[in-house]
């Protein structure tokens, strides 16, 4: 977990959470932005993203740790994967006041990662989920071609754990979430999303990128989690 920036009096924090192979510093640009306009925000690093042994759990407590010694309200943006160890965090942890699921996994108690896209669940994982092998078509279709490679070369293994682990929490108390489905993504196609999005009962945005906004327009990204987060706790 990474500390947070300066904030403006009495808004909320922003936790961002990464997905899949990626780590927080995917969310630099954004968090830069953030805290030029005076927002708090916290980030994760979720140990599935190149450690072997860690799964949904590590993670969901990974999130925890980055929710400790915040005072007042917190706003989670959980990017793809991410939606899985943040629901699973959600009934332990009175303070997120909201959750936004950025192209998002909004998963159901009993599912998997795997399992939602209809593949066999491997009763005992072990190993890694490589790098996919095209991983600018995937991830970063709209990045500035040399901000793109730089950020191939920073993704590493994701645990088979993560993907085949069910989430096994649903919350005990209504937390509101909003869904921003990426109309362009090819990672999470954007008809998958909307399965998701009908999922959380709350708004949902729409930006025209492909699966990391945080890269390919950051500014538009701070704006909406800025704009969720006052809605959020007005």
């Amino acid at each position: 977990m990474r500390g947070a920036t300066d904030s403006r009096p009495n808004a909320p924090t922003l936790l961002l959470v990464h997905g899949a192979w990626h780590g927080s510093w995917c969310w630099d640009r954004v968090r830069s932005l953030l805290a030029a306009d005076g927002w708090a925000t916290r980030v994760a690093d979720l140990p599935s993203a190149g450690q072997e042994n860690a799964g949904v759990q590590e993670d969901a407590r990974e999130v925890l740790r980055g929710l400790q010694g915040i005072e007042g309200p917190v706003v989670v943006v959980a990017h793809s994967y991410a939606g899985v160890p943040v629901a699973q965090v959600v009934a332990e942890a009175p303070a997120i006041a909201h959750v936004v699921y950025l192209t998002a996994y909004r998963l159901e108690v009993g599912e998997t990662v795997l399992g939602y896209h209809g593949a066999a669940v491997v009763p005992e994982p072990r190993g890694f989920r490589p790098v996919p092998d095209d991983p600018v078509a995937a991830f970063y279709g709209d990045v500035p071609p040399r901000e793109a490679e730089a950020a191939v070369a920073r993704l590493v293994p994701q645990s088979t754990k993560s993907f085949v682990e069910p989430l096994t929490s649903a919350s005990r108390r209504a937390v509101p979430s909003t869904y921003v489905v990426c109309e362009r993504d090819r990672a999470l196609r954007p008809a998958l999303q909307e399965d998701m999005a009908a999922r959380t009962a709350g708004p949902v945005y729409r930006l025209p990128s492909h699966h990391s906004p945080f890269l390919s327009m950051p500014g538009a990204c701070a704006s909406l989690f800025a704009r969720i987060a006052l809605e959020a706790t007005a």
